[in-house]
């Protein structure tokens, strides 16, 4: 048997040299759309909420004093200084992070399995934020009109629901295009932001006492219950801290950095104390502190602005979702599901088709049951919370695992665990106003993810117990029954052994006759986000015209298996991608009876899940017309 080589094709053309100015615009558009739209409804919450907290300067003095020390606590050190140090090859994200650890750099265990398992319900949550994320922000925006007149009050939710078909009717098309608007777009909303709160200030100075951490040591001290659930407010200035993490691979933290120092955060803390400024010389004001901040004409250009800022926001989040399904069904946790590419540029620019309508109509239903933003905010917040505290226990473990100084550990549990566990804690105050929503949404999705890779599991050793070795092949291939009539095919193989596909097996037995040129394929998905060109196919020759192949991808890398063969003819290699015929297994799965391992109604969804997924000649972008599935049941 030769030895295996890896076939090192052309390297896909490097990225354009951007400075890391341009890369900072960009990650307004996509990193920083959902922080940049909370003050529309941050610190009126704090206020309008479920919390009876009265409009008092202590009151507003602490609570903006909370907001501008979380988000020095949260974003700017948590994750932009300690977080974001730790990446799996460059790409961040509670997903990334969890890939971590896998069985090449973990000691198999309880620990382990429970530290993936937070990672993919911390995954699962996401889902739940993808539907409230774009409905409390439309809502919010719009919100602005009834300060002109009460009149539009009856408009508002019909209005977010048309916005919010149009998001989702424009996902097919992508957003490259209209993505390039995005950056300058929330420059703009971010120095509308700066400069309203800077008008604010100047005619209420003494709101700037609130940069003072005493005034919200104090309050917590003085009225710790209120306090405590103020939090549950305080913490949507901070919801988009889990993005900038999931961003870092498309812009670096350097970019991230530059934009949330130089800009963002300015912003970000301009408005909050000019809205708290507005508040102190008027306590009415508390009702719609953000638009009452502009003068009279301009309050319907920033209602505009403002819905513009959260459809971009909206956007991100959604871009995001689709973004995480694909390394959910990459790494085996989710069906195979329609992934269309968007972009010949972008890899990013992705559209799932399926994900897309359930996420349109959750969240246009969300929007006609809670009706306003600020009934929204009592489900927002406890998917994040959760997000933000798994992360923490994941970045203290990998520290340990990796032998980082105790110090830092420890650090990192004294400043961060405590804020992580206060903020999930008045999260959790508000599941019975709506906070179960998420909850509900993200168990259900961990579930069917468990469910998918509990059922594959089973349904691989069953297949596994029917294959043949692939030391076999020669042998079965040398019977004098046997012919080889010219063509070249294509048998798919399972990961996890050294096996020959049982569609070849089926096909010897029965029909005596294959193709004179077999390839045995394997596509692996590794435990990274990127596998390097040159790494992508290795070949190996098991017999005459026998080749056992094995093509790589990184779990955010789209799959397409005629490209990744192709590169087999510049190692000289006799093989033609246009003369392959691809053959798959069909299978079908059926009960296994008292034995099974999973319980009967379980069964039942996994079956579900099988029949709905993506056909594979979809998923590994294999032409159907030069496909043979051959059927096969499978005892689950």
């Amino acid at each position: 048997m030769d030895k295996t080589t890896s076939v090192a094709p052309e390297e896909s053309p490097p990225k354009p040299d951007r400075r890391k100015l341009g890369l900072s615009l960009a990650a307004l558009g996509i990193v920083y759309g959902d922080i940049g739209t909370s003050p529309l409804y941050a610190f009126r919450q704090s206020f309008r909420g479920d919390v009876p907290l009265a409009v008092t300067e202590a009151h507003i003095l602490g609570v903006l004093s909370m907001i501008v020390w979380s988000l020095i606590i949260v974003i700017s050190i948590k994750y932009l200084h300690v977080v974001m140090r730790v990446s799996n090859k460059g790409e961040g994200g509670i997903v990334a992070l969890a890939s971590l650890f896998n069985p090449k750099t973990a000691k198999a265990g309880t620990g382990r399995f429970i530290l993936i398992s937070l990672g993919l319900f911390g995954a699962s949550l996401l889902y739940g934020d993808g539907t409230i994320t774009p409905a409390i922000s439309v809502l919010s925006a719009l919100e602005g009109l009834e300060i002109a007149t009460t009149a539009f009050q009856p408009f508002i939710v019909p209005a977010a629901v048309i916005i919010l078909i149009s998001l989702f009717s424009i996902q097919s098309r992508g957003t490259a295009k209209i993505g390039g608007l995005f950056g300058p777009v929330m420059l703009v909303w971010f120095f509308v932001l700066g400069l309203l709160g800077a008008v604010g200030i100047f005619n209420e100075p003494t709101v700037l006492k609130a940069l003072d951490p005493t005034w919200a040591l104090d309050f917590m001290a003085r009225e710790p219950h209120l306090a405590f659930l103020v939090l549950g407010a305080v913490f949507l200035a901070v919801t988009g801290g889990e993005t900038l993490y999931a961003d870092m691979g498309h812009f670096g933290p350097g970019p991230i950095r530059l934009a949330w120092f130089g800009l963002v955060l300015p912003c970000l803390v301009l408005n909050y104390f000019g809205q708290g400024a507005l508040v102190l010389s008027n306590f009415g004001e508390i009702t719609h502190p953000f638009f009452h901040l502009a003068p009279d004409w301009a309050l319907y250009p920033l209602v505009a602005l403002s819905t513009l800022a959260t459809i971009i926001a909206s956007q991100a989040v959604i871009s995001g979702v689709f973004s995480l399904t694909r390394q959910a069904i990459n790494l085996g946790q989710l069906p195979r599901l329609q992934v269309i590419q968007t972009s010949n540029e972008e890899f990013g620019q992705i559209y799932v088709p399926a994900v897309n309508w359930i996420l349109m109509i959750v969240t246009i239903a969300l929007v006609i049951a809670f009706r306003s933003s600020s009934n929204l905010a009592s489900a927002y917040g406890v998917a994040i919370s959760t997000d933000m505290m798994i992360t923490t226990v994941l970045i203290m473990a990998l520290a340990v695992r990796w032998k980082r100084s105790l110090f830092l550990v420890a650090a990192m549990a004294i400043v961060f665990l405590p804020v992580d566990i206060a903020f999930w804690l008045t999260s959790m105050t508000k599941v019975p106003q709506g906070g179960w929503y998420p909850i509900v949404a993200g168990a259900l999705i961990f579930f069917l993810m468990t469910t998918w890779r509990k059922g594959q599991s089973i349904q691989l050793e069953q297949l596994l117990a029917r294959q043949p070795d692939i030391e076999d092949v020669p042998t079965l291939l040398a019977h004098l029954e046997i012919t080889r009539p010219e063509g070249i095919a294509v048998f798919f193989t399972r990961a996890g052994g050294n096996y020959a596909p049982a569609a070849l097996h089926h096909m010897i037995e029965r029909l005596h006759s294959v193709p004179k040129t077999i390839i045995l394929l394997q596509v692996v998905i590794e435990q990274e986000p990127h596998v390097p060109a040159s790494e992508r196919l290795t070949v190996e020759l098991i017999a005459p015209d026998v080749y056992a192949m094995k093509v790589k991808y990184g779990f955010v890398q789209p799959i397409n298996v005629p490209i990744a063969l192709s590169l087999a003819t510049r190692q000289g290699l006799p093989i033609e991608t246009g003369d392959m015929t691809y053959v798959l297994m069909k299978e079908t799965i059926v009960p296994s009876g008292p034995d099974a391992g999973m319980a009967n109604w379980r069964n039942s969804i996994y079956s579900f899940l099988h029949r709905n997924a993506d056909r594979p000649s979809s998923y590994f972008h294999i032409p159907p017309e030069r496909t043979i599935e051959i059927g096969i049941h499978v005892a689950v």
